[in-house]
This record gives C-alpha cells, structure tokens and sequence, in this order.
C-alpha cells in the first residue's frame, strides 16, 4: 500500500547525524517518516525548500518567561511566540518566577498554564532549596520537569542555595543532570563595594572571574564526590574554560551567544546598563577563551540565557539595574552569522543545540533529524542578510542587545512535532506547545 505524508518538505539541504547533504523530508503523525527521494505527489502539502537549509528543531536549555508572577516582562505565550519567530522549537524555562517553582503542585500549574499556550514544546525547572532536598527524586520525574536548577549566586529571584552542607545533599540527591548558576555569594558580598554606582562597566569587576572559578570548582568537588551529573550554566571565563576542560566527567558545560558576541568595555560603553547580566559579560581575552573551549569540544550545548526585564528596570542608575537580557529570538541568527564568519561549522552548532541536549538531558525523540523522531525542524536560509531590530523582538520588553546588527544566515520556518508554526515571519495556527518528554523520567 502507497505511503502518504501530511507535509513533504521537497529539495533541502538536511544536517543530521549523517552529515548534509540534499534530502526531503516526509512528515506523518507529527514524525519524521521518510528521509530522501519523498514523492511529493502522496503529499497533502509540499514545501518549497530549495535554497535552504533543515535542521533539527533548535532547542534552548535556559530561558526565563518569568510567568507566574513577573508577567509585566514576558509570559509563556510571549516569550514563546519569540522562540518560534526565532527558530526555537523547544525551551527549558527557569524557577525564579513568583512563587517559585519548588514543588511539585506549583510545577504542575505551571505545566498547566503552558500546554496549549506555549508556541513551542517546553519544559520547566525546578528550584533546588534547602526545604526540597528530600523531595528531589519525585521532582526530576515529573511531567513536564528538565530536572533541578540551584542558584549558587544570588541574581533575579530569591532562589539561593550557597552553603556547602546543603549543595552537598542536594547533589548526593540526584538522579537526573542538574543545572547551576555558579557563582560564589560570599565573595559577591564581599566585593560589593567594587560596584562604581552610575558605571555598569563595574559591573564584571564587582562579579569577577575568582567569584565564577570558585563556586564551579565547588560544584566540580561535590559532583566528582557524589558520582553525580551537573551542569554549570552560562561559563563567562577564561579561568573556568581551563579548569572544566579537566572536569568534564560529570559536569557538562553551557555557553551562551551573548558570552560568545559581545566584550567589554564596547559594550557597555555601547549599551549600558542593557549590556548588564549574570554572569556578566567580560573583556575579549575571556570571550577568546569561550570560542577556544567551544573549537575544543568542552561546551556541550548553548542556552540563550532569555532574561527579559522592562526598559524602566534595565535603565536605573547602575547597581540598581537589573541584570539580564532578551536572547531566546536571536539565538540562532546570531549564531548563525558566526557560522558564516567561520567561526564554527553549521554540524557544530546543530550539535550544540540539538544533539547536545537531547544527550545530556535525556531527551526523548528529539534532537536528531532521523525517521521515527518528532518532526521538530528549524528552517533556515544561510545566505539572507537581515538586521535584527528591536520593532521585530515578541518579547513583552520590545528590546534586543542586538538592534541594529546586521547578521548572515536566517530562520525561515518553524515545525514542532510536525505543525508548521512560522513561516517567513508569520506565526501560524494556535499553540500547541506539550511538555517535552525525557527518558530517565519515564515520560
């Protein structure tokens, strides 16, 4: 009997774990179901991709929607809507909302609010404190759970988890990869008065690399004592590139574009307190480094590290500012201009945020483009110029680090589990979003 496909995608270049080549690409019942020569006449739709270039759906490990709660910034439909404009087909989203995401009643609200309002598919940390320690193994298995989050340095919420007593237990708790924010608080406290009160350049001296290298080296420690898997978010350091590239038995290593892009001083000089997050971004002999243990294979995957805040907060007189930054929209044009720069390869980058997180997280069918998998696509045109504006951001603050900026290479189309979502800047049809599945969790 005939095969029949709900949507062929007819004459692009695939990059899977095969290599790229030209491939089409037969979509039915929300999987991929054939890879190759597809007849299009057993279609009931064709898309036209010559010219571009089918990757698997981009999925970004660390983004902030700041719903319930923060809602004035983003919420799960906005932000959202700006992944899929950007190419995102799956999110982990953080718990520092308000309340925060702790337990598992509040996590399930979450997952409430989210299916059927979310664009893309999503999942949502849980926060690590000191009061759900013994709750952790039911937490990691939850619906709709990417696992526990522990903020070892204080940022945007109250989350704080930075005594050694405590990170030990939690860690020697875990079953699932967890995710850490590692900076050190006591010495954060300490430098306070590095902060130069109207200059966010400060910013990156109060917040130095010693307070990044000590709590990461503390979290290496416990994760090497306990045998258990830790992932360190958001690495802005030379020093910590160096030593992780010695520690990378149990701890896997996040990197973000904004890290990868942008140095001080330009741009703070530049852009101000809108260049200010945590952690923060450092001079070019730190962001060398981060390419250099990206080249090397010490980065396993990139996280946009979303962080949206309104105009009126980001613009206080510094260090009453808040940190943090839009990325989840641009991620994969800014990335994909430092593909054409020649600075990674495109195999390179769909291994960053594709296959990197479904081997880490233990993501079930997604991140390969293979028959049988969900048909999570990003769709992008390598070679359309383009500038990023603040006008195109769907993010509920209307502002982008990168306004202005020109890039090379472009997301056209958007699919998740076989829905086309956004198509030449188009959002299309209602949310469908679903919590993402993981095996470990048996979901």
């Amino acid at each position: 009997m005939a095969v029949n496909y709900e949507i062929v995608l007819k004459g692009g270049t695939v990059v899977n774990h095969d290599g790229m080549g030209a491939a089409d690409v037969g979509i039915r019942g929300g999987r991929i179901a054939a890879l190759g020569d597809v007849d299009a006449g057993r279609a009931d739709t064709v898309v036209d991709a010559r010219g571009l270039t089918i990757l698997p759906g981009v999925i970004d490990s660390q983004v902030h929607f700041r719903e319930p709660g923060l809602t004035h910034k983003e919420d799960l439909e906005t932000g959202s809507r700006g992944a899929v404009l950007g190419g995102v087909t799956a999110v982990f989203e953080m718990p520092n909302t308000k309340p925060l995401t702790t337990t598992a009643e509040l996590l399930a609200e979450k997952v409430g609010l989210a299916r059927h309002r979310m664009f893309c598919d999503f999942a949502f940390y849980v926060g690590g404190t000191r009061e759900n320690i013994a709750e952790i193994p039911k937490l990691e298995r939850l619906e709709g759970s990417a696992g526990i989050k522990v903020f070892m340095g204080s940022s945007t919420g109250d989350l704080l988890v930075d005594d050694g007593a405590s990170l030990d237990r939690i860690i020697a708790g875990l079953s699932r990869r967890a995710a850490f924010h590692a900076e050190d608080e006591a010495r954060l406290i300490s430098r306070q008065g590095e902060r130069v009160p109207g200059d966010p350049s400060s910013h990156p001296v109060w917040r130095d690399e010693t307070a990044a290298l000590m709590a990461t080296t503390v979290l290496a420690e416990l994760a090497e004592k306990h045998r258990r898997r830790v992932h360190v978010l958001h690495i802005s350091s030379a020093a910590e590139m160096a030593y992780l590239a010695d520690h990378k038995r149990w701890v896997s290593v996040e990197v973000t574009p904004h890290h990868l892009t942008l140095a001080a001083p330009e741009c703070y000089e530049r852009l101000g307190t809108y260049a200010q997050m945590n952690p923060p971004v450092r001079d070019a002999r730190h962001r060398d480094a981060i390419w250099a243990g990206l080249r090397s294979g010490v980065v396993d995957v990139l996280g946009s590290d979303h962080a949206p805040h309104t105009r009126e907060e980001k613009e206080h007189a510094y260090p009453g500012s808040h940190s943090g930054m839009t990325g989840v929209q641009t991620l994969v044009p800014v990335m994909l201009d430092h593909v054409n720069a020649g600075r990674l390869s495109l195999q390179r980058f769909v291994d960053l945020t594709s296959h990197g997180p479904q081997r880490l997280f233990g993501i079930a069918d997604k991140g390969r483009i293979a028959v049988g998998y969900d048909a999570d696509l990003t769709i992008v045109d390598m070679k359309r110029r383009e500038t990023i504006t603040n006008k195109w951001i769907a993010s509920r603050c209307g502002w982008t680090p990168y306004d202005g900026v020109e890039v090379m290479g472009w997301p056209v189309g958007t699919f998740v589990r076989g829905r086309k979502v956004m198509w030449e800047g188009e959002i299309l049809g209602a949310a469908n979003g679903e919590p993402v599945r993981f095996l470990e969790a048996g979901i």
